[in-house]
């Protein structure tokens, strides 16, 4: 399965969300629709990213093969009209947020972040489910409550918002910039 013909070859290893779909976001930006991307990744939250980023986006994520710490991402690019890039509504700030955690302790916060970024400083009683395990593990939220979504940088949360929305929950808001930049309370495992 090696003689996998791509177009471009996009080395994003060593970077950690967002870098990889910033990395590809632009390299997709510069093929022919049609044409084959192989993404070169060693984040292990790259393949539920850049398989989410191709959703939204219209393009088609091929699938992943992996080559000991390289994850090889092949993505196809799609025709003009299908490639505009989704982006949720709903949005807070870190701030906003924060004083909202003060004010009320029913406040749902659902960390999208891989486990080992959770597990190192989160949010206090913030829910851990990763990106990856999204799809599998939705109905441990309930459709109808206020949850707020956080990553690192506002990237992974913001697909996650889009997922949710899908799958019919009605108050799902993305936090912007997210645990990069949070200066809140933060707990660890």
């Amino acid at each position: 399965m090696n003689d996998i013909k791509v177009n471009v070859v996009l080395d994003a290893k060593g970077l950690a969300c967002p870098m990889p779909i910033v990395k590809t976001r632009k390299a997709m930006n510069n093929i022919e629709a049609g044409q084959v991307l192989e993404v070169q990744a060693t984040d292990k939250g790259s393949v539920a990213d850049l398989k989410a980023w191709a959703g939204s986006t219209g393009h088609q994520y091929l699938g992943v093969l992996e080559e000991g710490e390289v994850l090889r991402h092949y993505l196809r690019k799609s025709s003009g009209e299908d490639t505009i890039e989704k982006k949720h509504p709903n949005v807070i700030s870190n701030e906003e947020l924060e004083g909202k955690l003060k004010g009320n302790n029913n406040v749902v916060v659902l960390d999208v972040r891989e486990a080992a970024e959770y597990a190192f400083n989160h949010i206090p009683n913030a829910i851990s489910i990763p990106m990856g395990e999204l799809e599998d593990r939705m109905t441990e939220l309930t459709k109808d409550q206020e949850i707020y979504i956080v990553c690192r940088t506002g990237s992974r949360s913001d697909l996650a918002a889009q997922k949710l929305t899908e799958n019919g929950y009605s108050n799902v808001i993305n936090v912007v910039p997210g645990m990069s930049q949070w200066s809140g309370e933060t707990s660890r495992l």
